[in-house]
């Protein structure tokens, strides 16, 4: 999907993967790299998109393993103006960079959507646990949040300027999914991250119900959150 040009001309593109199911369903996009040194997402969405169980697909997956193109080349969080994508929605077609990736996102992918899914980590040297973040008042919301299966969901609110926040406006549902940390792969993260859209894509409707589904412990609840840090310098 285009979004904007180079100095030289070439088309800057935001890769994207569709399944259609056989039959009509919900349409559900799956999102990671919205910032750009948040990478455990991208492996989540390439496994997926691997996975033989989309051949029954109910529906349509909408699969976008890197938003921000820009900072996953540079390896950085933001965009080269220095903008936090996900501060900029809803955007504008003639704005700044990241307005008009921002509008064009929002625009060819989320408003095209039923439900989403929106992939994250911590941020640099920062590990977050397993989590679902998520405005549980919302229409929707929380039964996919407790179909995904995280240890904990933060019942949390809607910060303006983000991709949840004008999804919501729309009446879109759309979970966040934290877990690790930025520019690593973190292999339980990427699993639970799989079983978690997997889960949310069966409770939709979108996969048949497991045939031998496991029992998961109910999810904690929070309503805030802190970092744990550590009381002395060394090295872990």
């Amino acid at each position: 999907m285009p979004v904007a040009q180079r100095l030289t001309a070439g088309d800057v593109e935001i890769p994207v993967g569709i399944v259609h199911g056989r039959t009509s369903g919900p349409r559900l996009f799956v999102s990671a790299a919205l910032h750009g040194d948040e990478i455990n997402g991208t492996e989540i969405v390439r496994r997926l998109l691997r996975m033989p169980i989309l051949k029954r697909l109910r529906g349509t997956l909408i699969a976008v393993p890197v938003v921000n193109v820009y900072g996953f080349v540079s390896q950085t969080r933001y965009l080269p103006d220095r903008r936090d994508l996900n501060r900029s929605f809803p955007g504008s077609a003639k704005g700044s960079l990241a307005a008009r990736l921002a509008s064009t996102f929002l625009r060819e992918i989320v408003e095209q959507s039923t439900h989403g899914i929106d992939l994250h980590t911590g941020s640099l040297h920062r590990v977050n646990l397993p989590q679902i973040r998520a405005t549980l008042s919302s229409p929707g919301v929380e039964t996919m949040a407790r179909a995904f299966g995280a240890p904990v969901i933060l019942d949390a609110g809607l910060r303006e300027g983000s991709l949840r926040s004008e999804a919501s406006k729309r009446n879109i549902p759309v979970l966040v999914y934290e877990a690790g940390e930025a520019l690593r792969f973190d292999e339980i993260s990427i699993r639970a991250g799989i079983k978690g859209v997997v889960s949310v894509m069966r409770a939709l409707g979108m996969l048949a119900p497991a045939r031998n589904p496991r029992k998961v412990p109910a999810a904690v609840i929070a309503n805030r959150s802190v970092w744990v840090r550590a009381p002395e310098t060394g090295i872990l």
